[in-house]
């Protein structure tokens, strides 16, 4: 098949980064400046659209099934050239060279990879750029110096034009080398297909309660502006949202000196300041900090002129396992709402009409009562409601079910609640002994939640455990007897641990249950999973008896080398597994004709006409067995409702 590498150049007044690519194409104002292009492994061209018309041809193979569109993060190239056109860009036509990369373990951006791969001068992205894109591709200050324009055209510095342009070029180049370099570790067409899914599911979008979101901000406002009025009030201090100047009050008001004013350390400060001022004050300063109705400001950035919100998701977006990341309005890390239906129903039409009045007689926290409506702003289109449906413990689920831990089978298989039985099986009680508020499942749970993955005492207290109730000598003894407990899980952990090592220091392939495996490609570690699908690590190595491979440093974003052991590596087995898990329900319900507008973690959302169908058989759809994963206990809750929120 021919491939039309694409690179392009783009102007827009909107924000790319902060209002993302969608809502960023669609201002009246976005063109296309220059289009790079090479045909297979052609001469590359660029078409200066800022002066000349795209030729015919080349606009006819843009929009030619038979030839396959490449791009380094494709999803922007394809977005902007429907726009430019006006014609959509089937995301089937396309690869995306980004994806790709990511799949192998290498860095998200076009000159980090290129450096990585060790490519040579002349196939790397060009580092002139940045100050390239500055100047023509985003709005500049009007100055008496520019005139007073707000944009920098070609003819305002042909040569940093010019240079703009070679720039293009050069793009492409990298791009195509890249690609060139990594086709021997093709995505298998499950993943691209998969990828197809998610670029649908993002041009698709969900639909914005823009008056809810519009009424949150204006409300937000007055309660912050209210509560720093207080606290310029109660203080005296000319700006007391400053860490500085409020440690300095609380020492003249309470006579104690205060290290830190974090969230942990709140209520110790509270107890040795014993003071009506400096608690009321604290209260304040918490109502102050809450920034989560900032995703109220994010979905009036990113909605797109038809209401809706458009690329809330990164596909592959976690290198390591492949889950999908959230992007714009991050909805990963969406507040819950806790309130009963009846209490959110009135809380949305208070807010909607702007009457704060009413809204502070019915609920004390407005804050609060703002936040938990942030899920309720995403709403399905005219004629359609909401079916969400989502895995019920999914991570615990497969993890049982890799290692083969035969009592959690047996609890996944009937009742489902491991923390109850978690508890049982740690402190040898009799089955269905422990009751939800029995202390005893507090422990379960709280086990459950942070040994998994070789979590110890220090995974316990990150987890809560202290703030839960338990003391400190609880812990390890709490470690101890999850660890017996999980006989199972355990040597897993430590099966994979040696196999790795193993694969890493004599090259030999070693198998894992459930078809899982590892084995040496070139320069990378791969860990088959049990769909087939393989994560890999870069250049693994025995460093000072550990595990380690090159990756991504999440303390610094730079690239380094990065250390591991069997219990991380198996969580990277579950997650990626869990993961792979959904990508089944998504093509499930896709396939079925039940359009996906976004999904959060283990949950699928979907935009159903009403009177079709039901959560009953949308919860169904996602409970099929996997082909790939006999006997795995999957199980989906679903439910109806006419805006997003937890059931």
């Amino acid at each position: 098949m021919t491939t039309l590498a694409i690179d392009i150049e783009t102007y827009s007044p909107v924000n790319l980064q902060k209002c993302g690519v969608h809502a960023y194409a669609s201002s009246p104002e976005f063109e296309i400046l220059l289009f790079g292009y090479a045909f297979d492994d052609g001469p590359i061209d660029v078409i200066d659209l800022t002066r000349e018309k795209m030729p015919e041809d080349l606009k006819d193979a843009i929009f030619d099934q038979r030839i396959l569109k490449t791009a380094f993060n494709a999803a922007f190239e394809r977005t902007c050239i429907a726009s430019y056109f006006g014609m959509p860009t089937p995301p089937e036509q396309w690869s995306c060279t980004a994806v790709m990369a990511r799949e192998l373990g290498l860095p998200n951006s076009l000159e980090q990879v290129g450096v990585v791969l060790g490519l040579p001068d002349d196939k790397q992205k060009s580092k002139t750029g940045r100050a390239l894109i500055r100047y023509f591709s985003v709005p500049c200050k009007p100055t008496k110096s520019n005139g007073g324009r707000t944009r920098n055209l070609p003819v305002h510095d042909p040569e940093k034009w010019a240079l703009y342009v070679e720039y293009n070029r050069q793009d492409v180049e990298a791009e195509r080398a890249i690609r060139n370099k990594l086709c021997h570790f093709q995505m298998t067409q499950e993943e691209q297909a998969l990828w197809v899914h998610d670029q649908h599911i993002n041009d698709r979008g969900v639909g914005v309660d823009l008056v809810l979101a519009e009424k949150a901000v204006e409300i937000d406002q007055i309660i912050k502006s209210r509560l720093l009025q207080s606290a310029k009030d109660l203080t005296g201090l000319e700006n007391p949202k400053s860490t500085a100047q409020l440690k300095a009050w609380i020492k003249d008001t309470a006579g104690i000196e205060v290290d830190s004013l974090n969230k942990k350390n709140i209520a110790a400060v509270r107890s040795k300041a014993n003071s009506n001022e400096v608690d009321a004050m604290l209260g304040i300063r918490a109502g102050l900090s809450k920034t989560s109705t900032e995703k109220y400001n994010a979905m009036l950035r990113t909605v797109c002129p038809d209401g809706r919100i458009r690329g809330l998701t990164q596909f592959y977006g976690a290198s390591r396992t492949g889950r999908w990341a959230g992007r714009l309005v991050q909805m990963q890390n969406l507040p819950q709402n806790k309130m009963p239906d009846r209490d959110l129903d009135t809380a949305r039409q208070l807010v909607r009409s702007g009457d704060l009045d009413t809204l502070e007689l019915c609920f004390d926290d407005i804050a609060g009562t703002l936040s938990q409506l942030i899920r309720t702003a995403f709403i399905p289109k005219p004629g359609c409601r909401f079916i969400v449906a989502d895995f019920s413990a999914i991570e615990a689920r497969v993890i049982a079910w890799l290692a083969d831990e035969s009592w959690r089978m047996d609890v996944f298989n009937t009742h489902g609640k491991i923390y109850e039985a978690s508890a049982e099986q740690m402190f040898h009680l009799p089955p269905g002994s422990v009751k939800k508020g029995d202390p005893m499942r507090q422990k379960g749970k709280i086990a459950e939640l942070a040994l998994g993955y070789g979590g110890s005492v220090g995974a316990l207290k990150s987890m809560g455990a202290l703030e839960m109730g338990l003391t400190e000598d609880e812990l390890k003894p709490l470690v101890n007897s999850w660890r017996a407990a999980n006989p199972a899980i355990t040597k897993f952990w430590w099966d994979t641990d040696a196999a790795a090592r193993r694969v890493i220091q004599i090259k030999e392939p070693v198998k894992l249950p459930r078809g899982m495996g590892l084995y040496k490609k070139g320069p990378l570690l791969k860990l088959v999973l049990p769909n087939g699908r393989e994560l890999s690590y870069v250049k693994p190595a025995i460093v000072d008896d550990n595990i380690t491979y090159e990756g991504t440093l999440q303390s610094s974003g730079a690239w380094g080398r990065i250390e591991s052991y069997g219990p991380k590596l198996v969580e990277n087995i579950v997650q990626a597994t869990a993961r792979d898990c959904l990508a089944e329900a998504i093509d499930r319900l896709e396939k079925a004709g039940f359009p996906v507008v976004f999904h959060v973690h283990d949950e699928v959302i979907c935009e159903v006409p009403n009177g079709i169908s039901s959560a009953k058989e949308l919860g169904a759809i996602m409970s099929e067995p996997i082909k790939w994963a006999p006997g795995l206990p999957l199980r989906a809750d679903a439910y109806e409702c006419e805006y997003y929120r937890k059931d």
